[in-house]
């Protein structure tokens, strides 16, 4: 294992000890916000010095096998042991290198999911209602909750565009991939001749910002028009302005929330997006930079990018930034995302592992 790994494992193993040490102090529930940083700080530590003490332990075992090879009596065990050591030692490295990979900040965050129709018309939009639905199965089969923040609906029952918050743990590490460029290929219900018609939609999968403030939303920089909401919402909501419109100014970035009937709680919902997408722009930017040196296994998230294909008369679902097809279309929409966004993050962290190793 190469020294500066070792030494970082040292570091943290100090630093478990130090922890278990205050932690053990009558008085540390005084202050709980430090307490619950402790806690915190603990629980992702402990699982890595684990993995650190027993490669130490493997490799004490081995030079203590080492010790008897000497003696013929014991050769043979000490022999056996020494090779079943340096298939443990390997394993464990591998462990210990995943675990201390750097950690995206936002992976714990909610999340704002935008899914928009694209080329195609009509069926465009009514893709954009299969791929909502395939989230929002996804989100319940992770016990996660789902609220929709802004819809705007075609005329057939498809989604022109529509704004979900996913609140669930993990919830932006599990789907933050789903970025990009999403084709379909399939017979719209519309078509009388059978032919198959190619249409697309874009995804973008934005994290929340803690607070509005995380982002500096200068209210200099912001212009709030009110108007009265359109569409389904009975005769309350037509006859008050409580639709919101956000516009921000340096970004160009404009933000609509009507489906509440109070003027303030649409603000509210209004300015939680405008945060999410400045913050998401400020992550995408960053991404470009490193793309430029390295480009990424999973793509730049860019929204442009084409990533998946869904061909329904064959019944696969490729993702092209992985080479990685499946032949369970009906499942996948119905939810069962587990074994493609796994595939997804193992090929993410396989990234990881190589620029470490460089």
């Amino acid at each position: 294992m190469k020294p500066t790994l070792l030494n970082k494992l040292a570091q943290l193993t100090e630093r478990l000890d130090e922890i278990d040490r205050l932690l053990a102090v009558e008085t540390v529930t005084s202050n709980m916000d430090n307490y619950r940083k402790l806690t915190r700080e603990h629980a992702e530590i402990s699982p890595v010095v684990a993995l650190y003490r027993a490669y130490t332990q493997t490799e004490a075992d081995m030079a203590s096998a080492a010790g008897m090879l000497d003696d013929a009596e014991m050769q043979e065990l000490a022999e056996l042991e020494i090779v079943e050591g340096k298939a443990r030692l390997q394993e464990l490295e591998m462990q210990l290198q995943t675990e201390l990979l750097p950690k995206d900040p936002n992976d714990e965050r909610n999340i704002f999911l935008e899914i928009r129709a694209g080329t195609g018309g009509d069926e465009s939009a009514l893709f954009s209602a299969d791929l909502f639905r395939m989230y929002t199965r996804y989100a319940e089969r992770q016990r996660w909750k789902v609220e929709i923040i802004s819809e705007s609906m075609s005329e057939l029952g498809g989604y022109k565009e529509v704004i979900l918050k996913i609140i669930g743990r993990g919830a932006y590490s599990r789907l933050k991939f789903e970025s990009g460029g999403h084709r379909v290929q399939r017979v719209p219900a519309t078509e009388t001749q059978g032919r198959i018609h190619t249409s697309a939609c874009t995804v973008a999968v934005m994290p929340e910002a803690d607070e509005v403030a995380d982002v500096n939303l200068n209210p200099a920089d912001l212009r709030i028009d009110t108007y009265r909401a359109s569409g389904a919402g009975g005769q309350h909501i037509n006859k008050t302005d409580s639709a919101v419109r956000i516009t921000h100014i340096p970004t160009g970035i404009v933000v609509e929330c009507q489906d509440d009937r109070s003027q303030h709680k649409n603000k509210a919902q209004a300015l939680s997006v405008l945060a999410a997408r400045i913050k998401d722009k400020q992550l995408r930017e960053i991404a470009a930079k490193e793309a430029a040196t390295r480009k990424s296994l999973v793509g730049s998230g860019d929204r442009s990018e084409r990533i998946r294909t869904y061909n329904f008369p064959q019944g696969r679902i490729t993702d092209h930034r992985i080479n990685l097809t499946l032949y369970k279309i009906d499942a996948i929409m119905d939810g069962d995302l587990d074994e493609l966004l796994g595939a997804l993050a193992t090929e993410h962290q396989a990234e990881l592992l190589a620029a470490m190793g460089e």
